[in-house]
C-alpha cells in the first residue's frame, strides 16, 4: 500500500512540516508553523489543513533524546504532543530519534550559503525532512 507520510519538528515556538513521496524513499519540505505551547496553541488548525490535503496515513514525530539516549523534559513533551495529535485527527503517530537534526539542517543550510536571518525561516522544517527521511530510511522495504 502507497500512502504519505507527515514528519514533524515540534518545538515550543514552532512546528516544522515534511511529507513522504507516495513510495515511503523521500522526505520533502512542507512548511513551519508558529505555535505557542505554552499557550495551548497547537497548530493544530493548519496541521488540519495538512492532513486534509496530504492524506497521511503516520505521522512521526522528532522525538528529542539527551546524547546518552536518556528522554528528559522535551521528550515528554513531544510524546504529550503526538497522544494529542493522534487523539485529534486519529492517525498512527510514530517517533525518531531527533538527535543532532537541527545541527544538521544548519550545517545543510550553511553549506548552501544561506544567510543567517534567511536560515531561521528554513531551519525547522528542514530538520522536520531529515527526522522524516532518517525514519523512511530505517524503514525502508528491503528488496
Amino acid at each position: 500500500m502507497f500512502a504519505r507520510i507527515l514528519g514533524l519538528d515540534v518545538g515550543t515556538k514552532t512546528v516544522g512540516v515534511s511529507v513522504s513521496d507516495l513510495l515511503g524513499m523521500t522526505a520533502q519540505p512542507v512548511e513551519t508553523i508558529k505555535i505557542d505551547s505554552e499557550a495551548g496553541e497547537l497548530g493544530f488548525e493548519r496541521l488540519g489543513v495538512l492532513i486534509k490535503e496530504y492524506k497521511p496515513e503516520k505521522v512521526v514525530l522528532g522525538l528529542p533524546k539527551h546524547m546518552n539516549g536518556d528522554e528528559g523534559i522535551r521528550a515528554e513533551a513531544s510524546r504529550d504532543y503526538g497522544t494529542k495529535l493522534a487523539n485529534e485527527f486519529g492517525l498512527e503517530v510514530a517517533y525518531q530519534d531527533e538527535r543532532l537534526t537541527t545541527a544538521q539542517a544548519e550545517k545543510v543550510l550553511i553549506d548552501g550559503g544561506v544567510r543567517r536571518k534567511d536560515r531561521k525561516k528554513s531551519i525547522d522544517k528542514l530538520a522536520a525532512v531529515l527526522i522524516l527521511q532518517n525514519y523512511l530510511d530505517a524503514h525502508a522495504l528491503k528488496l
